[in-house]
């Protein structure tokens, strides 16, 4: 549509063939970016080109504009795939927390890695408000020298961007746990069309998959599906759809895949009183050691018996004000 309207809008160039069928009275150009039209008209027939007054030719010019960049926009939209292309978060206190974790990384000594957003990044933070989430987690992993990757607000894409820059290189745990997607389906980045979020999830976690196995490829990764959420029970038909796309990724050795919400919640999707804080997203201590019980069979299978000792790098805090993180 936007290409067709170009081509009768635009005024008549010499050197350009007229398509078969359309009116000779007609003008048209094959010429489609905005950098390439100028050139292209006709000063006999512009005459805001010489200077003159012409309210037809400036609205001429401005749909001409407008429909180009209507068609670039679209071109580069289709072109892309939304929740797998990475996308850096350029906010200060995301900036700066990955710098932080570049830096955790380079610390070494790291055995069990966690990447994902904000659901991962509360349980082993050092910020005060949740220090009752990291005495669980201590309580469950120390020995395993486990480091925490989690970022607040991040979807697919920010994670894939994260660890594509700094944040997993050298590190080579033996075991990796990712828990990502459920901000991709509130983000304004991605269509609120149900196919394309759930895709977006689907298809954003296979890209970080690929990614963790081509800087960890020892490792293996234990994907977690994504959680209920009480905040929108409208999402719920989405997230099943999705874990069960998440399922089918997994291969039982290299990947694993663990759902943990039928623990979580009751037969109605809905997280259980207790597992979850008062924004119906983020889980509480019990939430948590739901997660952690699951977890351990495998992580011993993995990595053994926990030590005495831990020799992980220690949690970082938000960078930022307290209390300023988005989930």
């Amino acid at each position: 549509m936007v290409y067709q309207s170009l081509q009768y809008l635009l005024p008549r160039s010499g050197d350009a063939p007229r398509p078969a069928g359309r009116p000779t009275g007609r003008r048209w150009y094959g010429q489609l970016t905005t950098t390439g039209l100028t050139k292209y008209f006709n000063y006999s027939d512009m005459s805001l080109m010489r200077g003159e007054t012409s309210k037809l030719s400036l609205w001429r010019v401005c749909a001409v504009l407008l429909a180009a960049m209507a068609l670039r926009s679209f071109v580069c939209a289709a072109s892309e795939v939304p929740g797998a292309r990475p996308r850096m978060r350029v906010d200060p206190n995301s900036e700066a927390a990955h710098v932080e974790l570049v830096r955790k990384a380079r610390s070494g000594n790291i055995s069990l890695y966690f990447l994902g957003d904000s659901i991962t990044r509360r349980w082993g933070s050092a910020d005060d408000q949740y220090r009752t989430l990291y005495e669980n987690w201590m309580h469950n992993f120390f020995g395993w020298n486990a480091a925490d990757f989690g970022w607040g607000g991040d979807t697919t894409e920010n994670i894939l961007w994260r660890i594509g820059n700094g944040e997993l290189d050298g590190v080579m745990p033996k075991a990796i746990v990712l828990l990502a997607g459920t901000n991709n389906l509130t983000s304004p980045d991605i269509p609120k069309m149900d196919d394309v979020r759930v895709n977006s999830v689907v298809d954003g976690v296979k890209a970080i998959l690929s990614a963790c196995q081509a800087k960890a490829p020892g490792a293996t990764i234990v994907l977690i599906g994504v959680t209920p959420r009480n905040d929108d029970m409208s999402l719920m038909p989405l997230i099943r759809k999705i874990n069960g796309k998440l399922a089918a990724l997994a291969d039982g050795r290299r990947i694993r895949f663990l759902n943990i919400n039928r623990r979580l919640s009751d037969e109605h999707d809905r997280l259980r009183a207790g597992m979850v804080n008062s924004d119906g997203l983020h889980l509480a201590v019990k939430g948590y050691q739901v997660w952690a019980d699951a977890l351990r069979p495998v992580l011993a299978e993995l990595l053994g018996p926990r030590a005495a000792s831990d020799s992980a790098p220690p949690p970082t805090k938000d960078p930022g004000i307290r209390g300023s993180e988005i989930h």
